[in-house]
């Protein structure tokens, strides 16, 4: 059996999903299209650049990471049926995707999240020399963010899916009960939230563009992660969070109810007490090691 994965070449994380799959498996993946026996459009949006008489021809499976109920257009719903036509298997992230997706089609879902790979994220025990590195405060709660938060090239417009006005209304929140808390950005297109920051006058440090090894030392400077998404495929920071024993809460988007316990959970708009569970978190990400997904993914495809 030969797989060809589409590229979407953005520098998003499907990217590095896609590289970690091919390193994995150099013996069945073939980057010419014609040669593959199953074909997995893991980045839905540029299905289109795939000959629709190759899709035809082949075994087709398509991720479906989330759907914004805001943005699925009638043109992108269309589009959606056109590829629907030379899909056999959906792949999805997560229950909640799964729901959106069998509103669309008849065609066999898999609900399966994506790996994390223990090579790039671990906990570092010296959280204090970590922040010296880092200059960042020795005391306060540091509270962190490391996604983008405005749309496309426009950098004042909230991308609302991931939630930066939910975070910063956390923030806000705690930092008025804890004026000693600051916040640690990465990430690129921080602008809102960095604005946001700025008003409420809440101290921040930001990195725009960090390497692995640099994210994950940052992420074991933080005393709070807080996902504030509406939706999501994953988010992958809930699996790295867990695996670098980060504190993290987060709204039930995505995989959260898969990693993190409920009382870890909190709804928008609603009185804020979830609390970190760390070792819950960690206990629970040990099921989605690379090595071992991976292995399912392609058992999966084998036996379309």
């Amino acid at each position: 059996m030969k797989i060809y994965i589409n590229n979407p070449n953005e520098g998003w994380v499907v990217d590095r999903f896609r590289r970690e799959f091919c390193a994995e498996n150099p013996g069945i993946v073939t980057e010419n299209v014609y040669d593959a026996d199953v074909i997995w459009i893991i980045a839905p949006w540029t299905w289109r650049s795939i000959p629709k008489h190759v899709l035809h021809s082949k075994k087709v499976v398509c991720t479906i990471h989330h759907i914004v109920p805001d943005k699925f257009t009638e043109t992108k719903h269309l589009d959606f049926l056109s590829m629907n036509e030379v899909v056999d298997l959906y792949h999805v992230p997560s229950l909640k995707t799964e729901e959106q997706v069998s509103l669309l089609t008849k065609k066999k879902i898999w609900t399966h999240p994506f790996w994390v790979n223990k090579d790039l994220w671990f906990s570092i025990e010296n959280k204090e020399k970590l922040r010296e590195k880092y200059n960042l405060p020795k005391t306060g709660k540091i509270i962190g963010s490391f996604q983008r938060d405005t749309e496309g090239h426009n950098l004042k417009s909230p991308k609302l899916e991931k939630g930066p006005d939910v975070f910063c209304s956390v923030v806000e929140k705690i930092h008025k009960d804890d004026p000693n808390t600051t916040v640690l950005l990465a990430g690129w297109r921080r602008q809102y939230v960095m604005e946001r920051l700025d008003k409420s006058g809440i101290k921040y440090s930001y990195f725009e563009l960090p390497s692995f090894e640099v994210i994950n030392e940052l992420y074991n400077c933080l005393d709070l992660y807080i996902v504030g998404s509406r939706h999501e495929g994953g988010p992958q920071a809930i699996f790295e969070c867990a695996l670098t024993k980060t504190p993290i809460v987060s709204t039930d988007v995505g995989a959260a109810s898969l990693i993190l316990h409920e009382d870890s959970l909190f709804e928008i708009g609603q009185e804020f007490k979830a609390v970190p569970n760390v070792d819950y978190a960690y206990g629970k990400v040990s099921r989605y090691d690379k090595s071992n997904c991976i292995a399912e993914f392609v058992s999966k495809f084998t036996n379309l």
